[in-house]
């Protein structure tokens, strides 16, 4: 079992309570009290029935949400946002899509391979009442750890043995190249390991995707390159509506929308990261769509609209009296 190393560690995370903030970004409130806030957030759209599911969260250094600007304007930006200039609070948001005979899980976070903070998604999927054997398809939108690590469980097993796994093609061929952990820097070694263990673990079940690729019916995969060589998002159509699942073409609910320019260390493929990202918020604003962030606040969801050269998120509101 690969796990990251201390030097990944320190870098990926800040030590830092829960939701603590910095006194001059905004009034310091807790996490959830109580134990009320559920792990899932179930909603309708058109024939399907979906659900998001939390498998934790982690947190990383806020100046790393835009390495390709000055890193005083980064922290700026988000303490005019009222956010932390410190930390950034990463969630980690995956859907079950239940659409006629097809149950198609999007990703399978970071099980205990990753961080103690994630690995949750198998209770929060017991919470809200999805049998994890019923799972008929998963679809990856990329290879890096806190998306994959968790496919196996602590005896190697497929997590969900029974079910389809879908991946880029090209995402797959990437990370399977021979002897890549020798080629990539000693800062992503682990992540290759992981990557190549992970979809191994699944090879007899995995399917590769195109652009286009119906994934189950109503279910297409979305070419989204850049943040991965081979990253992949996904598109729900039902009853006139539609929803696209991001993946981490969009990262922030904030800098990815208002700052669209901005990359992460993270992003394999800066140019392409960006102009994949204003793509698909292009087409979002313009076909009306829904939005599905993973990495966006619990649950992720929103729409997107299109102003002066960039974009805004705009958070899905709850309705207590909605079919």
């Amino acid at each position: 079992m690969y796990r990251p190393n201390r030097r990944d560690l320190l870098k990926l995370t800040a030590a830092l309570p829960v939701f603590t903030l910095t006194g001059t970004a905004k009034a310091m409130i807790s996490a959830p009290d109580s134990g009320q806030a559920p792990g899932y957030f179930r909603f309708k759209m058109g024939e399907a029935r979906l659900t998001v599911i939390s498998d934790g969260y982690f947190t990383g250094a806020a100046a790393g949400l835009g390495i390709n600007v000055a890193e005083a304007d980064v922290l700026a930006f988000l303490e005019q946002h009222r956010e932390s200039t410190v930390t950034a609070y990463q969630h980690t948001n995956h859907v079950v899509i239940e659409l006629g005979d097809a149950v198609v899980l999007v990703d399978v976070g970071g099980g205990t391979r990753f961080l103690p903070t994630t690995g949750r998604i198998l209770q929060n999927l017991e919470a809200a009442g999805i049998d994890a054997d019923a799972i008929t398809h998963v679809f990856l939108t990329h290879a890096h750890p806190d998306h994959v690590w968790g496919i196996r469980d602590d005896f190697d097993e497929a997590l969900f043995p029974d079910a389809e796994y879908i991946v880029g093609g090209t995402e797959y061929d990437w990370w399977m190249q021979d002897d890549l952990v020798n080629q990539v820097p000693d800062s992503m070694q682990q992540m290759v390991l992981g990557a190549v263990n992970s979809l191994s673990a699944v090879e007899p079940q995995l399917r590769m995707a195109v652009d286009g690729d119906e994934v189950a019916p109503g279910v297409t995969a979305v070419a989204s390159h850049g943040h991965t060589h081979g990253h992949m998002s996904l598109r729900i159509d039902t009853g006139g509506d539609s929803l696209l699942v991001l993946g981490d073409a969009a990262t922030h609910p904030y800098v990815s929308f208002e700052q669209p320019d901005w990359v992460r260390e993270v992003d394999m493929d800066p140019a392409q990261t960006v102009s994949t990202r204003k793509k698909l918020l292009d087409m979002a604003a313009t076909d009306k769509m829904a939005v599905l962030g993973y990495h966006f606040p619990f649950p992720g969801l929103g729409h997107v609209m299109a102003i002066d050269g960039a974009y805004r998120f705009l958070p899905a509101l709850w309705q207590w009296d909605a079919n």
